[in-house]
C-alpha cells in the first residue's frame, strides 16, 4: 500500500470520475426519453456500434448509461488490476526484492498473500466509489452497488490473471503483455458476442450472443444493472477467480524464486543486422506495443467509416445528438463531416498515447542501464534520443494511417459516397499534428525532469482528453477545453478546411523536439 500510495488512488478516482462525468453528461445531453430512443435504436441496428459499446437494454437513463461505459470501464479496471499483481508479483522477483522478504521469518507465500489482499482491498474500495458516484448523479441505490460489485468482479478475475501471468513469464514486461492481452481478448469476445446479439422486437434491447459467457466483462453486462439487478452472473467471476488463484498457488510452490514457467529463449548466435544501430533496437523493443495501438486506430475507423453516412440519414440528424456531435466536433459543414471528425479525434488520442510510450520506454531503457550500455558505445546521445523520438513519430504515421485505412475499407463496404472517404482522409492527416506535439512535449519532460515522464507524459494526456472532449459535456468553460491540443486539430470541410491550428502545433512540436535534445545532452544519465 505504501508503494502504490499514488498510482492506486490516481486509478480509483479517474474509474469514478469517468462515470460521474458520464452520468451527468447524459443527463444534460439525453434526458429525454425520445432522444435516448433514437439513440438505442441507432446503437441495436448498428452491430458496429454494439462491438464497441455493448448492448442496450431499454431507454431508462441509467441503463442507457451503462450501456454507453460498462464495457470500457472493465478494460479499465482489468488494466489497474493486472498492473497491480504484476508489479507487486513478477517485477518484485525480477527486481531482487522477493529475495530479500524471503531471507525474513517471513514465508514465502506471503508476499502473494498480500497483494491478493490489498487487491480485493482496492477492488472493494473501487465499487463503493463507482456506488457512491452513481447515486450522487441520483442514480437509484440498488443498481448502483450493482453495477459497483459487476466492475469489482471485473477486476477480482484480472488480480488473478496478473498472479498467473506472474508466474508463467520471466519478466514483468512479459507478464504484464499476457496480462494484457487476456484483458484485450475478452474484451474482443465481448465486442463479438454484442456484435451478433438478437434485438428485441421493438429495437430497445439486445440480447448477446453465446461467446458472452466466455468473458467476465460479458458476465459483468449479464448482470443488467438499473433493469434487473441479477448478481447471479457474478458467481461465475468468483469461480474463475478462485481456480486462478489454485493455479498460481500450484505453481508458485513448483518453482524456485526468479523463475518461470516459460523460460526466456537463448536468442540467436548472431543479432540480425538491423540491430547494429540504436534505431533498429529502438523498433524491436517498440514494435509489439506499435502493432497493438494500430489494432485499436483500426477498431475505430471501422467503427467511424461504416457508421459515418448512417448517423447524416437517422433520425439521429433531427435529434439534439447531431447537436452535441458538432460541439464535440467544433464545426463540420455536415454531420457526418462532425461524426467522423470525433471518431478521429479518437484515433488522434490513440496515437498520442503510442506516441508518449515510445519515450516512457526510452526512460525506462535508461533507468535499467540498457541506455548506458547503448552509449558506452560509439552511438552519441542524439543518435540514441533521435531512434526513440523518431520510432515515436513513425508509429504516429502508422497509427493514423491504419485508422484512416480501416475507415476508408468500411466506408467502401457499406457504400458510403466519396466525399465521406476523403474526409476520413482529411480527418486523420488532421490530428497528426497534435500527436506530434505530445510526442514533443514528453520528449521535453525526460530531459529535463527524466523520473516524472510516465507520470507527467499520461497525465498531461488524460487531462487533455477530459478538456478537450468531456470538458463541453460537464459544463466546464469554453477557455478550458482550448487547453487541449484536440481543440485545436482542423476539422475536415473539404478545401475549406482550416489547417491554421495544425501548423501552429507543429511549429511547438518541432520547437519543443529541438529543445530536448539540446537539454539531454547537458545532464547526466540517471539509471534509478
Amino acid at each position: 500500500m505504501r508503494r502504490d500510495r499514488i498510482q492506486t488512488p490516481v486509478w480509483l478516482a479517474s474509474i469514478a470520475a469517468l462515470i460521474l462525468f458520464s452520468a451527468l453528461a447524459l443527463q444534460d445531453t439525453f434526458g429525454g426519453v425520445a432522444e435516448r430512443t433514437v439513440l438505442v435504436r441507432l446503437a441495436a441496428a448498428n452491430p458496429a456500434i454494439m462491438f464497441i459499446r455493448g448492448v442496450p437494454q431499454g431507454t431508462g437513463a441509467a441503463a442507457v448509461l451503462i450501456f454507453t461505459v460498462l464495457a470500457f470501464l472493465g478494460v479499465m479496471v482489468g488494466l489497474m488490476n493486472t498492473f497491480l499483481a504484476v508489479r507487486h508479483l513478477r517485477a518484485e522477483e525480477e527486481s531482487g526484492r522477493a529475495d530479500l522478504v524471503a531471507s525474513t521469518p517471513a514465508a514465502r507465500v506471503l508476499p502473494a498473500l498480500a497483494t491478493l489482499v490489498y487487491g480485493l482491498l482496492v477492488n472493494a474500495v473501487l465499487a463503493i466509489a463507482v456506488a457512491g458516484c452513481l447515486i450522487l448523479a441520483g442514480q437509484d441505490a440498488s443498481g448502483s452497488f450493482v453495477t459497483g460489485l459487476a466492475l469489482a468482479a471485473i477486476g477480482v478475475v484480472f488480480l488473478t490473471v496478473g498472479g498467473v501471468a506472474s508466474e508463467l513469464m520471466p519478466s514483468a514486461r512479459a507478464a504484464n503483455g499476457l496480462a494484457v492481452g487476456a484483458v484485450l481478448v475478452t474484451y474482443l469476445l465481448r465486442g463479438i458476442a454484442d456484435a451478433f446479439g438478437a434485438v428485441s422486437a421493438d429495437g430497445l434491447s439486445v440480447e448477446s450472443a453465446w461467446p458472452a459467457w466466455l468473458s467476465p466483462i460479458g458476465w459483468a453486462q449479464k448482470t443488467r444493472p438499473f433493469t434487473e439487478d441479477n448478481l447471479a452472473p457474478l458467481l461465475l467471476n468468483l469461480a474463475t477467480a478462485s481456480l486462478l488463484v489454485g493455479i498460481a498457488v500450484l505453481v508458485m510452490a513448483r518453482r524456485d524464486t526468479g523463475a518461470s514457467v516459460l523460460a526466456t529463449s537463448s536468442g540467436r548466435m548472431a543479432a540480425l543486422p538491423t540491430l547494429a544501430g540504436p534505431f533498429g533496437l529502438a523498433w524491436r523493443l517498440q514494435w509489439p506495443s506499435i502493432v497493438a495501438w494500430c489494432v485499436g486506430a483500426a477498431a475505430f475507423g471501422v467503427f467511424g467509416g461504416s457508421l459515418g453516412t448512417a448517423v447524416a440519414t437517422s433520425d439521429i440528424a433531427d435529434s439534439p445528438i447531431a447537436d452535441q456531435l458538432a460541439r464535440l466536433s467544433r464545426g463540420g459543414d455536415t454531420l457526418t463531416e462532425a461524426f467522423i471528425s470525433v471518431i478521429f479525434t479518437i484515433v488522434g488520442i490513440v496515437a498520442a498515447g503510442c506516441a508518449i510510450q515510445a519515450i516512457v520506454r526510452m526512460r525506462q531503457e535508461e533507468s535499467h542501464v540498457g541506455g548506458e550500455l547503448v552509449l558506452a558505445t560509439p552511438v552519441s546521445r542524439y543518435s540514441w534520443a533521435g531512434a526513440y523520438i523518431g520510432i515515436g513519430a513513425i508509429a504516429i504515421v502508422l497509427v493514423l494511417t491504419t485508422g484512416a485505412t480501416a475507415s476508408v475499407l468500411a466506408a467502401l463496404a457499406v457504400g458510403a459516397p466519396e466525399e465521406s472517404i476523403e474526409d476520413s482522409v482529411l480527418a486523420a492527416l488532421a490530428q497528426l499534428p497534435a500527436a506530434l506535439l505530445f510526442l514533443a512535449v514528453v520528449a521535453l519532460v525526460w530531459s529535463v525532469v527524466p523520473r516524472l515522464t510516465a507520470g507527467l507524459g499520461w497525465g498531461l494526456l488524460v487531462l487533455s482528453v477530459f478538456l478537450g472532449i468531456f470538458g463541453a459535456l460537464v459544463g466546464l468553460p469554453d477557455w478550458t477545453a482550448d487547453l487541449s491540443p484536440f481543440s485545436h486539430t482542423p476539422v475536415p470541410s473539404g478545401a475549406d478546411t482550416d489547417w491554421g491550428g495544425g501548423i501552429v502545433m507543429a511549429v511547438l512540436a518541432l520547437v519543443a523536439g529541438a529543445a530536448a535534445f539540446v537539454l539531454f545532452r547537458r545532464r547526466d544519465v540517471e539509471s534509478a
